[in-house]
């Protein structure tokens, strides 16, 4: 890969960043850590390709870039892969000003601005990154030339908050503060592996035990779950905000993936923001990137005209 053009990466603040990919051969060679400081925060990423086209990658809660691991290398031809850390999130370090995702949006948006991205950018997001990224193509559409959307609930139209509420304890739980943090603490793994079968009924195993041990890694750093938790505080922000953005339909082409059981209530919920989305049902359980990773390879390669 080349990192020409790019900004000089920064002494990163975390120490672990490369835990699951120092001896991994393969992928030193496809893609580099790199760390670049947006309003105050360093946010890490990692980049791989030279690509002409940025596809850019967003993970959901609790995750990290690490959940692209399994399909970033085949996403290389012709383009430059971009897999970020959530501001507050993974390696990314400092306080996060605002947990409302119009705001965390901004920072993508700023570090995608440094890097030489401002516009013609692919978007891929997954659980919670897909409310990110759609504050971010709503608040900056010249940016972007297309998002796909993976398993998460648009709220603000016709799908609510209190409609979604039910669908897991977790919408409740993680909102109890300071009593999620109290309990988890110490117990990250315990409470991940948990979480990863709650949310994939029926699957012994959804997330393999390597991306287990990278994401408990990236939750016990000091602040992350924390950060965790305050997505979900944030979400009567967010609907608010996703109302406004409504208002103006997004016309970029947009693409949604659900889990099969969910498909059609959460597809109804984008359908406000972008009326032309077109969607797929998957036969997966929510943690479809460790669960049918070729599935999602093939929905993202069709949808953005890769050439094969």
């Amino acid at each position: 890969m080349t990192t020409t053009g790019l900004p000089t990466s920064e002494t990163p603040l975390s120490q672990g960043y490369d835990a699951a990919t120092r001896d991994d051969a393969q992928f030193n060679e496809d893609f580099e850590h790199r760390f670049t400081t947006v309003d105050g925060l360093q946010m890490h990423y990692v980049v791989g390709g030279d690509g002409p086209q940025p596809i850019v990658l967003l993970h959901g809660f609790p995750e990290t870039w690490y959940a692209y691991r399994p399909i970033m290398a085949d996403l290389l031809p012709g383009h430059t892969v971009i897999a970020i850390d959530l501001p507050g999130f993974g390696d990314s370090s400092g306080d996060v000003v605002s947990h409302d995702k119009a705001t965390l949006a901004r920072y993508v948006h700023r570090l995608l601005e440094k890097l030489g991205h401002t516009g013609g950018v692919q978007l891929v997001a997954h659980d919670a990154g897909g409310a990110v990224a759609y504050a971010l193509v709503a608040q900056w559409r010249e940016q972007f030339s297309g998002l796909l959307m993976m398993d998460f609930p648009v709220t603000g139209g016709e799908l609510t908050y209190e409609q979604v509420k039910p669908l897991s304890y977790h919408f409740s739980f993680h909102s109890q503060e300071p009593l999620f943090e109290q309990l988890v603490a110490g117990r990250e793994r315990l409470y991940l592996e948990y979480f990863y079968r709650a949310n994939s009924p029926g699957v012994e195993e959804p997330v393999p035990q390597h991306a287990v041990d990278e994401y408990t890694r990236a939750y016990s750093r000091p602040g992350v779950m924390h950060n965790g938790s305050r997505l979900y505080q944030a979400w009567t922000q967010d609907e608010e905000d996703n109302r406004r953005f409504m208002a103006d339909p997004l016309t970029l082409p947009v693409h949604f993936l659900a889990q099969a059981r969910l498909f059609e209530g959460l597809l109804s919920g984008i359908r406000s923001a972008a009326p032309h989305v077109s969607g797929a049902a998957v036969d997966s359980g929510h943690w479809m990137l460790h669960e049918t990773p070729d599935r999602v390879l093939h929905e993202i390669k069709a949808f953005f005209g890769y050439q094969d």
